[in-house]
């Protein structure tokens, strides 16, 4: 599963078209992932200012570590100092927080994200093709060699990490806490 859901993440971030994430509600850990290797990523604003949507790689929260593609695409999102703190303490931001330091794009009503990604990617896919794919291919190059890089070590280390006794203790209390 850990394979697959790498593939996808590396495809994404491959793509020879433009990928825009429309984020309608919260998203941590796996939610997180694909946005971060997405073009650009639209965040819905919660309409309760007391419960903001909130989006995070919380896997550090849940006993995991967070693999070196996923950090690549983290830092060059919002840099590598502000990335580390993030991925240490496992944080969940509100989106005003998350677009204020660059992890999301845009914000919009939750009844408007999937219309504004739509109009993002529209208008970016009315550009010259050519020139517009050749210069996202070598944007993007970066992000395509954290995940040709992986060794297949670090891959099994991961999912050994979600066996752990750590992990399945931390789960299990999420899980109770989650319960109430």
């Amino acid at each position: 599963m850990w394979q697959e859901y790498s593939g996808l993440c590396r495809a994404i971030a491959a793509s020879s078209i433009p990928v825009v994430a429309a984020i309608t509600g919260h998203s941590p850990a796996g939610g997180a992932v694909i946005a971060t290797f997405c073009d650009y990523r639209v965040m819905a604003r919660s309409g309760d200012p007391a419960k903001p949507f909130r989006i995070g790689l919380n896997e550090t929260q849940v006993g995991l570590v967070v693999p070196p593609e996923i950090q690549t695409g983290l830092r060059r999102l919002v840099g590598a100092y502000r990335a580390e703190r993030l991925m240490v303490a496992g944080a969940m931001l509100d989106s005003d927080e998350a677009l204020r330091i660059g992890f999301v794009d845009e914000l919009a009503a939750p009844e408007g994200v999937v219309a504004r990604a739509l109009e993002w990617l529209q208008a970016l896919l009315a550009l010259p093709p050519r020139a517009m794919s050749g210069t996202r291919a070598i944007a993007r190059a970066d992000l395509v060699a954290a995940f040709d890089s992986m060794r297949a070590p670090d891959s099994e280390e991961f999912v050994r990490g979600w066996f752990s006794d750590e992990s399945r203790a931390t789960l299990k209390a999420v899980l109770a806490k989650l319960k109430k």
